[in-house]
């Protein structure tokens, strides 16, 4: 397995109206109640204990959130900001968006803090909160909050996602529309300010990055195969579409979930939902060779729904404990 341990960014919860955040790497079996470690939740699994607790402001309800490596601060975005506090629950800064629109739009924003802790990334989804004609995606100094680059996007998302392209500091933003779709964007941050490049490829739903950071597994908009992409120019690498289940699987009227990502280098986690003819929904969880798209089986992951999944690429993955905290399981 890959040692992720220096690039895997700080997980973070909301839990009892504050923002908890968590290193997976120093959970391990066995290793008990150590820093982050947290309590034994069965064989094979931990959960896992804050290493940082933070407040948000009176009044500021998160619909995203990032901790830095360093857990001095927290960044949170509400409907109509994004804003950064201290440990202490004080306010350092705040970036309004403005006219503010509160949350009455159905739209999202999205935070993330790049991995040097330098810059906050944000997708701002102004079109749907009536604010602009387009969304636009802004790039923050950390430590002051002060504008370093934004970029007008052709979208109207209810939310987006962003992840760290490893292969040179940019970053990824997937930017959903509904019906209407998905579009992915790199964006880099440059003396001239925020420079966006719209991928190759629409209606592809990104759900995670190989451990490398060189491939990036999708699934279709319309939910009937899963594609591995490679990031430096868009050739698909494998496709696993619905009969590759089983003869049952299309007969069970299932469609892929935009739900798993890489277990690890050689390892894909895939996820099938549906309903019985009595109506009731039903999810499967599968592995997927990572290299010839071979379904290997299914896999229990002990999660309560289809999303509480979040792989960690080294063989270890995260569900959520009754409590809210994450628990981590181990592949035998």
């Amino acid at each position: 397995m890959s040692d992720l341990s220096q690039q895997r960014p700080v997980v973070t919860r909301m839990v009892d109206g504050e923002i908890c955040a968590y290193r997976p790497d120093t959970a391990a079996p066995g290793s008990g109640a150590g820093a982050g470690a947290g309590t034994d939740a069965g064989a094979g699994s931990v959960e896992l204990a804050p290493v940082a607790v933070f407040r948000p402001v009176a009044g500021d309800e998160p619909v995203s959130r990032a901790v830095p490596a360093d857990l001095a601060r927290a960044y949170y975005a509400t409907s109509d900001a994004v804003v950064c506090v201290d440990p202490a629950g004080e306010q350092l800064w705040r970036y309004a968006f403005e006219p503010a629109q509160g949350g009455a739009w159905n739209h999202t924003p999205n935070c993330v803090v790049a991995p040097d802790g330098r810059t906050v990334w944000v997708y701002r989804p102004d079109a749907m909160a009536g604010r602009a004609d387009a969304d636009r995606w802004a790039v923050l100094d950390a430590e002051t909050g002060a504008l370093l680059g934004r970029a007008d996007l052709e979208t109207a998302g209810h939310g987006g996602e962003q992840w760290v392209d490893a292969g040179g500091g940019a970053m990824l933003l997937d930017v959903g529309e509904g019906q209407d779709g998905t579009t992915v964007h790199r964006g880099t941050l440059t003396e001239d300010g925020l420079r966006v490049e719209r991928l190759p490829w629409d209606d592809r739903c990104p759900i995670g990055l190989s451990p490398d950071g060189r491939h990036l597994l999708t699934v279709d908009h319309g939910q009937d195969d899963a594609t591995v992409l490679a990031l430096a120019d868009g050739e698909v690498r494998l496709t696993v579409v619905l009969g590759d289940f089983g003869p049952d699987a299309e007969k069970r009227e299932a469609v892929v979930e935009w739900s798993g990502g890489y277990l690890d280098a050689d390892t894909l986690l895939l996820v099938l939902v549906g309903e019985t003819e009595e109506e009731e929904e039903w999810f499967r969880t599968y592995r997927v060779d990572a290299h010839d798209g071979r379904v290997l089986g299914e896999f229990a992951t002990h999660g309560e729904h289809p999303y509480d999944l979040e792989p960690l690429g080294d063989g270890s993955w995260l569900t959520t404990g009754p409590a809210g905290h994450p628990v981590r399981w181990f592949a035998r």
